[in-house]
């Protein structure tokens, strides 16, 4: 293990990866009316293709995780970063919406495993002491995906269609492929294949089956609102097209505090963190649904959205690494990222149903904050059951 207190460049190089991977799931929100108008369905419809994508990272992590066991973790980064820059290839090319929905889930195949392998990879490239904040700086590559690449790519795609974005996207594959290739040691290319049947043996832990149920609805709450955030500005708020792509810098800016802020405080105490950065998330929800009418309140909403979301990100991720230590963290790893996919997935189709529904738009803030009152209900619990088996297991030694 790296004990140097200064940053690998292997780090660096799984954030322009996790950047590339974080721009093409989250860009559909800045292109969702343009995709709807161009492939004639409606926003709730275009909406599906975030629910389509998440989906298929909650279904790939597993399976791609277990696929790859056989490969050093270097060979299996290159491979996934290979399948995601094909599929938007797919997704530029799509002449319908049936199309373009396969070509996005073959996308997100890959990217629940390289979430899962390269948070195993970057905490093995620091000291014990700076593990979650070596998995947040792996996610900074998602937050600048949102500060840059989803502001850039909605604006690219209104000045020459949203199929010039995927292509561009394809583009940050092929970089983020050369990127990885070079600068992840080769120490990793050694590193122990993963044992199948030792892998498994994690889906009977009771606490990491919790942990990953905190992360779906921890997160889906987020992705009720982010969704739908486009026609949100635009019709609730009364903002133009231009103005949603700046906007969307805002959200960005609030991930990459939140995401650098719940490292800090997973490192400091995991289970304290949990619970302050759900919390402050349902807070921000509760709140959003009072503000969206004004714009200068919503923009500022925006970005603590982005901060609220991101915050919690580390904590939960780090909290199943924490329960499956010893047993399975890179299957572990990979299905805790299908489990924010599956957030995601789960967000998006309530919020669906919700602008569906008499509620609308504006009812999107109060059906997000419900989903998260669930993860924290969750936690609570896990953390409740681990207060018992540690006051059980002190009693028999007293004993």
């Amino acid at each position: 293990m790296n004990t140097t207190t200064k940053t690998p460049w292997a780090l660096y190089a799984l954030t322009v990866g996790a950047f590339g991977i974080g721009t093409t799931e989250f860009v559909i929100m800045g292109l969702l009316t343009q995709v709807a108008e161009s492939l004639n369905v409606s926003i709730a419809t275009a909406g599906l293709l975030i629910s389509g994508y998440a989906f298929g990272v909650f279904v790939g992590a597993p399976l791609l995780t277990i696929a790859t066991a056989s490969l050093p973790r270097k060979k299996a980064l290159l491979a996934l970063m290979a399948i995601f820059t094909v599929g938007n290839v797919l997704c530029a090319v799509a002449p319908n919406y049936t199309t373009l929905m396969a070509a996005r889930i073959v996308t997100s195949l890959a990217h629940g495993t390289f979430f899962g392998i390269g948070s195993v990879v970057a905490t093995s490239l620091v000291s014990e002491d700076r593990k979650a904040s070596a998995i947040s700086i792996m996610f900074t590559g998602l937050t600048v995906a949102t500060l840059l690449g989803v502001p850039a790519g909605a604006w690219l795609g209104l000045q020459l269609g949203w199929r010039a974005t995927f292509w561009a996207v394809a583009l940050i594959g092929v970089i983020a492929f050369a990127v990885l290739l070079y600068f992840v040691p080769k120490s990793t290319e050694d590193a122990q294949r993963i044992d199948v049947p030792a892998e498994l043996k994690v889906l009977k832990n009771k606490q990491v089956l919790l942990a990953l149920l905190a992360t779906v609805f921890g997160f889906a709450g987020v992705f009720a609102v982010f969704t739908f955030i486009q026609p949100i500005l635009m019709q609730v708020t009364g903002f133009s097209d231009n103005a949603v792509s700046s906007i969307l810098l805002v959200f960005g800016a609030g991930m990459i505090l939140g995401n650098i802020l719940g490292g800090k405080l997973a490192d400091r105490d995991l289970r304290n963190s949990l619970l302050i950065t759900l919390t402050g998330l349902l807070i921000i929800l509760g709140l959003m649904g009072f503000v969206l009418s004004s714009k200068i309140l919503a923009v500022l909403f925006v970005g603590l959205l982005g901060i609220g979301a991101f915050a919690t990100v580390a904590p939960l991720q780090m909290r199943v690494l924490e329960q499956a230590a010893g047993e399975g963290q890179n299957l572990a790893s990979s299905l805790n990222i299908a489990a924010f996919n599956l957030g995601n997935a789960l967000g998006a189709a309530f919020g669906g149903w919700t602008i569906s529904s008499k509620l609308g738009l504006h009812g999107l803030p109060a059906m997000a904050g419900a989903l998260t009152v669930i993860g924290i209900v969750v936690v609570l619990w896990s953390l409740q059951l681990e207060r018992r088996r540690t006051a059980q297991i002190a009693s028999e030694c007293i004993a």
